[in-house]
């Protein structure tokens, strides 16, 4: 059974099922999932937890599939936690996982939370997760996308009874405020905790959010290619900015950046030679937001268009490794950001900016 991460909460109301597995890369969204099924699990009287942590080839299976019949004299119910960091069980795993799951319907006294990072649609195919689905709840933690980030910050307020003012000066606050934490969404829970320490219920002002909340963004050199796909001028320079203070390299950047580049010209070509945009965009492995973006933005980008960019990606890669090019900045980060402007106002002209 899969399960939405929103419907977990009224999922948990209703009763519990015997095996649980959540999979996703956002550790405090799984942790709070990890915590609502733990408490809910407690409030049923299980009381005793045993967690088994798979690392490396060696790990004892045996010793997860015997905890489910090694309560204490103190306990009738307990939970037995397995996680699995590398999100890969291996073939002793993958067999005694399944064995799990075929046992957890028979065995009322053990609840089996197994925690896994984020799966891609192979993985999620096999037969060990397949077995888990089958014999209890999957659920999917996503990551918190950008442009959903200042809704998340404003229901995360409104829980510890808080609010921003309304109308534009109230969507300006909480931009601001998810521009500090973009990317680093455990921090932004913890400043929104300090605002609920250092001020009482009610609303909060732009002034005392700006004068709480630290800068605490982290970037993604990948993630920064929605942002340009998007148009967003402002955030790509602040991405930007962001990556160089944090030490990433010059050359992943640029890596990210030209094959942003390359993918866009590869889709396009796929189109002019007849294929349907939806099976040139899965060919080259784009889904998600990134294919929403593309179908927006191909249409309108010419193939000159595209051609000069890719040469000015070229004259970037030199750039970066050491060598000049007449009419381009010579320090590689200010090179980087003409290119990623240059790419960025491309797709502006298609997508208005945020």
């Amino acid at each position: 059974m899969q399960l939405a991460a929103a419907q977990l909460a009224s999922h948990l109301q209703q009763g519990l099922r015997p095996l649980y597995t959540l999979h996703g890369d956002e550790p405090l969204l799984v942790q709070e999932a990890a915590d609502a099924i733990r408490a809910a699990a407690r409030e049923r009287g299980h009381t005793e937890r045993s967690v088994h942590t798979v690392a490396g080839a060696h790990f004892d299976w045996g010793a997860v599939l015997a905890a489910g019949s090694s309560l204490s004299l103190f306990a009738d119910k307990q939970i037995v936690e397995v996680r699995i960091p590398s999100g890969k069980p291996g073939k002793e795993g993958s067999a005694a996982l399944q064995q799990l799951a075929a046992g957890a319907a028979t065995d009322e006294a053990t609840l089996t939370l197994v925690l896994l990072p984020r799966l891609d649609k192979p993985t999620r195919s096999g037969a060990w997760f397949a077995a888990l689905e089958g014999a209890g709840v999957t659920v999917q933690i996503d990551p918190v996308e950008r442009a959903a980030l200042p809704q998340w910050i404003a229901r995360r307020l409104a829980a510890q009874g808080q609010r921003v003012q309304a109308g534009e000066a109230g969507a300006r606050t909480l931009a601001f405020f998810a521009d500090r934490v973009e990317g680093n969404l455990l921090a932004a829970h913890q400043e929104i905790s300090k605002l609920g320490l250092l001020h009482p219920a009610g609303e909060l002002s732009q002034e005392q959010i700006e004068a709480a909340v630290l800068n605490v963004a982290r970037y993604d050199a990948f993630k920064l290619s929605e942002a340009i796909l998007g148009g967003q001028r402002a955030r790509v320079q602040r991405m930007l900015d962001g990556l160089r203070a944090e030490g990433e390299a010059e050359v992943r950047v640029h890596w990210a950046l030209a094959e942003e580049i390359r993918a866009l010209k590869r889709v396009k070509d796929a189109v002019a030679e007849g294929r349907p945009l939806p099976v040139a965009l899965r060919e080259q492995r784009i889904w998600g937001l990134r294919e929403r973006l593309f179908e927006r933005v191909l249409p309108r980008l010419g193939e000159l268009q595209l051609a000069n960019l890719l040469h000015a990606a070229h004259q970037v890669d030199g750039i970066v490794k050491g060598l000049r090019h007449p009419g381009w900045p010579q320090e590689p980060w200010q090179a980087l950001h003409r290119l990623a402007q240059s790419l960025c106002g491309a797709c502006g002209e298609v997508m208005p900016r945020r």
